[in-house]
């Protein structure tokens, strides 16, 4: 088996990072340390406390003077990166009609846009304060795989999920996506098995996990659903995602076809579980979010896109209410249109309390949770979302000192209450992949070049 490292770093290296204003923890008793820091080996927490209690010296030393927030990395449990050559690309329309206008654009993707999209994305999601993203690649033309987006991941540096998605019910057999973009499910199964056995790490600290999703109710079948259930099982930690309860078009498709509400349907074709977890679950009712509790199923919450689309608002409070693990995910960067985890946070707290009418609808805190150890929670990860020992050295800082943070009473609450759009510091595995709010070994203006230059084929 083709497995990375056991550890990014692996070299014993050591890492000293020091005097943050606040070291959010997100621990088990969510601690808040003032003038905090921690101290990592070969990518991994050894210590973490006051900067009095931590060791003086180090192979590298980052010293944050007093004014930065510590974090953990931040967790993005949802996305689309092929999209990202279609941002704004149809601006109104609900989900379905847009979908139908972005299948044939979508179409003509090659592997060289894979590869591109998910640097770009990347790039994106680390400059927000993301770590560990997972990746939902459900559309695989003209030789597309799963490998080139793996294989840019690896340079980028992230910590990865890789969901192997699919389509099977063309519009022929009444799904959405027209026939020339479903595969054979026989395909399907053989190229899941694949990539399974050749990158699937489920080891602690692992780099690279694979996941299996069928992408819809309307766009597979269930007996794919249940086939890529029982194979995913067969392996250690490959978990299973799907699109689940998104809209009012969706519920009224699985009304008809299967008459059935959704966490009904999903339990009866075993998509209930502690290994899966549903992006978006807008419509869930009382009953389904029962059944997730009951299951442990987790929940991917995607505020902005499902506003975009005016899809709704999921049921936050209630979901974490019940004890379901929710995260967030940014969505694709055609339907969000950004791929950025700061704003997605504010964002969930904004609509939970709108939702709800209420102030407690979602702290700031909360949404910080949402945003790092439920995330992790949803990706069926211990070792990330929190700073403690023995975790993942895997942490963004945030400066206090900018403009759109002056005046802010709870330095806490005010990355997520203002207008933070990006951090200062990201390190990955104890290496710094954002450096003074720049991404380290990546040419920001080529990359973005490259994305609009494509943007412009694929758009004909």
């Amino acid at each position: 088996m083709n497995r990375p490292e056991h550890h990014a770093q692996g070299d014993g290296r050591t890492l000293l990072v020091r005097h943050a204003h606040t070291l959010v923890t997100m621990d088990a008793g969510r601690r808040e340390l003032r003038d905090g820091g921690l101290y990592a080996r070969g990518g991994v927490i050894e210590q973490v406390g006051p900067t009095a209690a931590l060791p003086e010296t180090a192979d590298e030393i980052l010293d944050l003077q007093g004014r930065h927030i510590l974090l953990p990395g931040l967790v993005n449990t949802h996305h689309h990166f092929f999209q990202i050559f279609t941002r704004a690309f149809v601006p109104d329309g609900t989900l379905f009609a847009w979908l139908r206008s972005l299948y044939p654009v979508w179409a003509r993707l090659r592997p060289r846009h894979i590869d591109l999209s998910t640097r770009a994305c990347a790039a994106e999601l680390l400059l927000s304060g993301c770590t560990t993203t997972s990746d939902h690649l459900y559309l695989l033309p003209n030789g597309c795989r799963v490998d080139d987006e793996i294989a840019a991941m690896q340079e980028m540096g992230l910590r990865f999920t890789a969901v192997r998605g699919s389509m099977s019910i063309g519009t022929s057999r009444g799904g959405l996506p027209p026939d020339a973009l479903v595969e054979d499910e026989e395909a399907v199964l053989t190229d899941c098995q694949r990539l399974i056995e050749t990158w699937h790490d489920p080891r602690p600290y692992s780099m690279l996990r694979i996941a299996l999703g069928p992408c819809a109710p309307f766009t597979v079948s269930e007996a794919l659903m249940r086939e890529t259930a029982a194979l995913a099982r067969t392996y250690p930690g490959v978990r299973l995602h799907t699109h689940l309860a998104e809209n009012a078009e969706d519920m009224a498709y699985m009304s008809r076809r299967f008459g059935e509400r959704p966490a009904r349907w999903a339990e009866r074709l075993g998509w209930l579980g502690p290994d899966v977890w549903h992006a978006h679950c807008v419509r869930l009712d009382d009953d389904g979010i029962a059944r997730f509790a009951r299951t442990g199923t987790g929940v991917a919450h995607c505020p902005c896109s499902n506003l975009r689309l005016a899809s709704g608002a999921a049921p936050v409070r209630a979901l974490r209410d019940a004890g379901v693990s929710v995260g967030l995910g940014v969505d694709g960067p055609a339907s969000n249109d950004a791929c950025n985890l700061l704003h997605e946070a504010r964002q969930a707290l904004l609509v939970a309390r709108l939702r709800e009418a209420d102030p407690a609808g979602l702290r700031a805190r909360e949404a910080l949770e949402l945003a790092t150890r439920g995330g992790a929670a949803v990706l069926g990860r211990d070792d990330i979302g929190v700073l403690a020992p023995g975790k993942c050295a895997d942490f963004v800082t945030i400066d206090l000192d900018r403009p759109v943070l002056a005046g802010a009473a709870d330095p806490v609450a005010a990355v997520v209450l203002c207008q933070t759009d990006r951090v200062d510091h990201a390190f990955v595995a104890g290496r710094q992949r954002v450096q003074n709010g720049r991404l380290v070994h990546v040419d920001h203006a080529a990359l973005a070049a490259r994305v609009r230059e494509a943007a412009r084929e694929l758009a004909g």
